[in-house]
């Protein structure tokens, strides 16, 4: 019997119901998001001499202290629901960002949040829209909702955001949907497009449908022309943002995200919110991290460096590479990825593939530190087969590691 295996009771039928063909909808054909790599398996093999992580965009830069350290506090006592409501952390949210509590909405998470928009408001004659290289979890969240989904065609390699959101296009999908989900920066290409562009998408799109502005990556913006799209939300009252503390804020091992948005609108989510749905420890340390803005700036300034060195470096080593607002960026090999991705990983360097975007040839990589970026193209370099004679000396400019 294989190990984990229910043994069957005595006199008991062993035979296993097809629970697939139990599940409602979409969700009987459903593939579970996929994180990429087993991580945990891939630090146990790395042992001593470490894995260097840079397949899911968290902060090499962690969390700041005062975070931590409302995060060691709140571990006072276990015994005690969190605050149901989250209140402090809303009305922290809500200051900064010039709104009332009542139009922040919080989750267990961004991906929560995503999931339970579909929930609410998709359905069989309800469509969702989203962009060719958009997040994984917006078809996810769709199928779960036993919704279409309608993909818009992405910018073609001519323009000057490759596989960025055609914007044109995706107003068109619109037409047909009830959501249109739409991250900027975009996961996973790092693209962008400026807040005068989104507010006349929202004009086009008109106010009959939900338009669900994705801003996990907005802290890492360094553009002018991109700010949050919170500065919308009095003008459009069909708009939610969605942020997290995962990224700049270095949270992401206690998952917290939220939502903002017209207070009627985040009412009726509310309905189907998980209760206590984020832990205290959470909300003790995502509030703390609101009021160190210091480190946010540092975290911007730092990746902002990196970003263009690394940048440089693949460039020079004839890797196409796409622009980024983001943590991370996308590189294209132009020949199937995949011996490439063994390689790295062989070396205990972990990539994102990008085969389940439709992007066979492409990896995602992180920014790290300047020491794990220098092992990161050691690595490239000896999986690619040859140093290149084009690029920097490794060391030459930027920032400390």
């Amino acid at each position: 019997m294989p190990a984990g295996t229910i043994p069957a009771a005595a006199g008991m039928s062993s035979a296993i119901p097809d629970f697939g063909a139990w599940a409602q909808g979409g969700v009987g054909s459903l593939r579970p998001y996929d994180p990429g790599h087993d991580i945990v398996a891939l630090r146990r093999r790395a042992g001593a001499d470490g894995l260097l992580e840079l397949g899911s965009n968290e902060s090499p830069h962690g969390a700041c202290p005062a975070a931590k350290a409302a995060a060691a506090a709140a571990l006072g006592d276990l015994s005690r629901y969190p605050d149901p409501l989250g209140q402090d952390l809303r009305v922290a949210l809500a200051r900064g960002l010039g709104l009332g509590p009542d139009n922040i909405l919080l989750g267990n998470g961004s991906h929560e949040l995503l999931m339970q928009v579909a929930q609410v408001f998709a359905g069989p004659g309800a469509a969702v829209a989203a962009s060719q290289f958009g997040f994984a979890v917006y078809a996810i969240a769709a199928q779960a909702a036993g919704a279409p989904f309608i993909a818009a065609p992405a910018l073609g390699a001519d323009a000057r955001m490759p596989r960025g959101h055609d914007l044109d296009a995706l107003a068109h999908a619109a037409a047909d949907a009830r959501i249109v989900y739409l991250a900027n920066p975009n996961n996973p290409t790092g693209t962008w497009f400026g807040t005068d562009a989104l507010d006349a998408f929202l004009s086009r799109a008109g106010p009959d449908r939900l338009v669900v502005v994705d801003e996990a990556y907005i802290e890492y913006a360094t553009d002018p022309s991109l700010v949050s799209a919170a500065s919308l939300l009095a003008r459009h009252p069909n708009l939610l943002v969605m942020r997290t503390f995962s990224k700049a804020h270095g949270l992401a091992g206690l998952r917290v995200g939220y939502a903002c948005g017209h207070a009627a609108l985040l009412a009726v989510l509310e309905r189907v919110r998980e209760s206590f749905n984020v832990n205290a420890v959470g909300l003790a340390a995502a509030q703390a991290a609101l009021g160190d803005t210091a480190h946010i700036s540092a975290t911007r300034a730092a990746n902002a460096i990196e970003r263009d060195w690394l940048h440089a470096q693949l460039q020079a080593r004839g890797i196409a590479v796409g622009p980024s607002q983001t943590n991370f960026l996308l590189l294209d090999l132009g020949h199937e990825a995949s011996q490439v991705e063994a390689a790295l990983l062989a070396r205990d360097v972990v990539p994102r593939p990008m085969r389940g975007y439709g992007l066979p040839t492409c990896l995602r990589i992180t920014l790290g530190l300047r020491d794990d970026n220098l092992r990161f193209l050691a690595a490239l370099d000896a999986a690619l087969g040859a140093a290149p004679a084009g690029a920097q000396r490794a060391n030459e400019g930027g920032a400390p590691a």
